[in-house]
């Protein structure tokens, strides 16, 4: 049975909905566990629900830690505000170690626009120098999908570097300032920053349908990304209230800075996706760790926080459901258009990815395939996915100027993160928010 801090607050939404909805979810999808958490105008509430481990059989419990995943780069983006690196200072300057561009700047990485094609780069390190070991390869084996500014492009690589840039200004490690600077402060009390912690107490492991992973978290190279933070739930909606507050630092990173202006790709911030929803600014930012999926999202004007986290992927699907629920929301709808896909058609490349995209009746049939780098990126990259990459061809319909969704889905229910666009006459496609570039 779902376990609750009781069915109602006065003046918050409804816990009992979510609880509700977690044991009828988990009950239909497989997913083993869920957590979720709200607080609103000082009122808290947390739901457990399932399994943490289906090995151990380890009860999700309201204290459960897991791990944060991408929700972490609202973090490193907070530490930089709140550290005064000047957003226009180029990196160059505040760290020469990083040699890709002298023409990116701070703003550049915590807005995604930085360009750096890093996305599925993961490096081995570990200790003090794991951050500095990534950028000096990041250098090496890496390079650029577009000139700063150019383009939005959610990047791993950008909020890596900002970690390492908090490193070199402060001369402590990025674990250190995390715990010093945000976890300490902000009340997150169950929040640490390795395994050898996270078992101290109650744990969740993710799972892929019904199997534990078999690797609990990302090198510490990944770090400010996302890949070793951990905590609870109190601690997510924690630090969600300082994003409540009135201080300067926390408008910048809600104000709108860079958008790509198609709805498959939310507008950015400084680190949160900002939307607009039925009027008001819905802040949000999902992580995804192996075999887990957290959310974290805050709208402001209603001093609303809400957290969740299930050990499966496909609890995505709830956290959509539920983000409409909170904001009374429903998919945009779209309709089939006709259009000449001609100008799309050939090959669009990003680090250790590619896709091919031909046409198909009016349509467009899409085949992505990962290529490692090396063996160890491949070792890291499938234990993080759950096991080989592999994704049959799919076809899209046009249902706007470079704008597709899926077929076979009702166009009236697409969810926004389904729909890939094109740019610049097909010398960008751009899905789920991540950018790859034409090769033809």
């Amino acid at each position: 049975m779902p376990q609750g801090q009781g069915s109602r607050i006065d003046g918050m939404t409804d816990i009992k909905h979510i609880a509700e909805r977690a044991a009828d979810f988990c009950a239909a999808t497989g997913v083993p566990g869920f957590l979720a958490g709200i607080h609103q105008d000082g009122e808290q509430a947390v739901v457990a629900h399932g399994t943490a481990n289906l090995a151990t059989g380890a009860p999700m419990r309201a204290d459960t830690r897991f791990l944060f995943g991408s929700i972490t780069k609202i973090m490193t983006t907070t530490l930089v505000l709140r550290q005064g690196l000047g957003l226009d200072d180029r990196v160059t300057d505040l760290l020469p170690a990083f040699t890709l561009s002298g023409e990116i700047r701070v703003r550049h990485l915590l807005n995604h626009t930085s360009g750096i094609d890093a996305d599925l780069f993961f490096p081995e390190a570990s200790g003090r120098d794991a951050l500095a070991t990534y950028v000096e390869r990041l250098g090496r084996e890496c390079g650029l999908l577009f000139p700063a500014g150019e383009m939005v492009s959610y990047s791993n690589g950008g909020m890596i570097v900002a970690g390492r840039l908090l490193e070199v200004s402060t001369g402590r490690t990025y674990h250190e300032l995390l715990e010093q600077q945000l976890f300490r402060p902000a009340g997150m009390t169950g929040s640490c920053t390795s395994a050898e912690q996270a078992i101290l107490g109650p744990v969740a492991v993710g799972h892929f349908g019904g199997r534990p992973t078999g690797m609990f978290m990302l090198p510490p190279t990944w770090a400010p990304a996302g890949g070793t933070p951990i905590g609870t739930v109190e601690d997510l909606l924690a630090f969600g209230r300082l994003h409540l507050g009135d201080e300067d630092w926390v408008a910048r990173m809600r104000t709108v800075t860079a958008s790509l202006d198609t709805p498959d790709s939310s507008p950015i911030g400084l680190g949160w996706l900002v939307r607009t929803i039925n009027g008001e600014t819905v802040l949000t930012m999902s992580g995804a760790s192996p075999g887990g999926i957290a959310v974290l999202v805050v709208i402001p004007s209603r001093r609303l926080v809400f957290a969740a986290y299930g050990n499966d992927p496909a609890a995505l699907a709830l956290h959509d459901e539920l983000l409409g629920w909170l904001t009374s929301s429903q998919p945009a709808g779209y309709a089939r258009v006709a259009t000449d896909v001609s100008s799309f058609v050939g090959t669009y490349r990003s680090n250790q990815l590619r896709i091919d995209v031909r046409s198909a009746g009016g349509m467009l049939e899409e085949e992505v395939f990962y290529e490692p780098a090396d063996a160890s990126q491949e070792r890291i990259f499938t234990g993080f996915a759950g096991g080989a990459f592999t994704a049959p061809p799919t076809r899209y319909v046009p249902v706007g100027e470079g704008l597709f969704a899926p077929a076979g889905i009702p166009l009236s229910a697409v969810p926004a993160h389904y729909l890939v666009s094109y740019h610049g006459g097909g010398a960008y496609r751009s899905s789920g928010g991540r950018v790859t570039r034409s090769a033809s």
